[in-house]
């Protein structure tokens, strides 16, 4: 199998891809054609199917396909130009080639999870902990879930990744800032994007929910932090409030989403903590990412800025 990242001008391929993303189009001529958006483990790969005469089956996207066709570079990016399609069968693939998954060994990071919730010593914090990371159904669903739909940790595994990478920065702001409530943080930390459970759809699909689209996850987690603390007996009012303020705060700021500016300073490293994770890796993908030569990889909106790779 020839992975997406791998692919070069002029290959013939034969072989299974998961069908992302289907649309019907015309040319300025009026012909019918279909632009795919094909994807593996490393990437997402565009194809076009011009004639839709013989050779190319009914499918639909979220298919497995079986394609023949060449490669080509439009705009200097590859494309697919496909001859012959038909739905694969099952045994021409394993689902596991064809999303991509976090680089690090989801079982170990389970466990280190684990580590960090048996730390947090206050007792009401630690049973909402324990509410949601307890509760095998959701360890199950958020280990396997992605942190976003593109941008960062868009990944099997990237919202476990994410969550203990910004719960790894807020510990080391706990220790060198002791004013901060460690206790407090580290449940923000690791409870701060778990609305994105319902506001995405699990992997391959990992597209926005209706819920996702109308809510959002920042309501969401407060949401559901709320109603797990209702099944915890004598759980502190205040507390409550300001868990779900570093949760509604964590963005930062307004244009960002966050319905509240950080007002107590666990919410303020809570985002500062969250916004380095994002930043940096974003900043990973992109640099692994690119096929640019040389080391400028040229102006990046998502920095507002030319990004040049490290020179070794």
């Amino acid at each position: 199998m020839r992975y997406v990242q791998d692919l070069r001008e002029g290959e013939n391929l034969s072989q299974v891809f998961l069908c992302k993303n289907k649309q019907s189009l015309r040319t300025r001529a009026g012909k019918t054609y279909y632009s795919l958006q094909l994807q593996d483990k490393t990437g997402q790969l565009d194809a076009k199917i011009w004639d839709l005469g013989s050779g190319i089956d009914h499918f639909e996207a979220m298919d497995y396909v079986f394609v023949e066709g060449m490669i080509v570079i439009f705009q200097n990016a590859p494309q697919l130009n496909i001859f012959r399609l038909r739905r694969a069968q099952e045994g021409e693939y394993d689902p596991a080639d064809y999303m991509p998954v976090s680089e690090k060994s989801i079982p170990d990071m389970k466990v280190l999870l684990g580590k960090y919730v048996a730390s947090v010593k206050e007792p009401h914090l630690n049973a909402l902990l324990k509410a949601f990371f307890e509760d095998e159904a959701f360890v199950r669903m958020f280990s396997l879930h992605s942190a976003a739909k593109s941008v960062h940790h868009s990944f099997m595994g990237g919202l476990l990744e994410h969550s203990l990478n910004v719960t790894r920065n807020a510990d080391y702001m706990a220790r060198y800032y002791p004013f901060l409530n460690r206790d407090l943080l580290i449940t923000c930390a690791l409870l701060h994007d778990i609305g994105k459970v319902r506001e995405l759809s699990q992997m391959p699909e990992n597209d926005y929910t209706d819920e996702g689209n109308l809510l959002g996850h920042i309501y969401m987690g407060a949401e559901m932090i709320h109603d797990k603390i209702l099944g915890i007996a004598g759980f502190p009012q205040i507390l409550e409030e300001e868990i779900k303020h570093c949760i509604l705060a964590h963005h930062g700021e307004y244009e960002y989403g966050s319905p509240k500016k950080p007002e107590i300073a666990e919410a303020l490293a809570l985002h500062m903590a969250d916004n380095l994770d994002a930043k940096m890796q974003t900043f990973y993908e992109l640099v692994k990412g690119s096929e640019a030569e040389g080391e400028w990889l040229g102006y990046q909106r998502l920095f507002d800025a030319p990004v040049r790779k490290t020179t070794v």
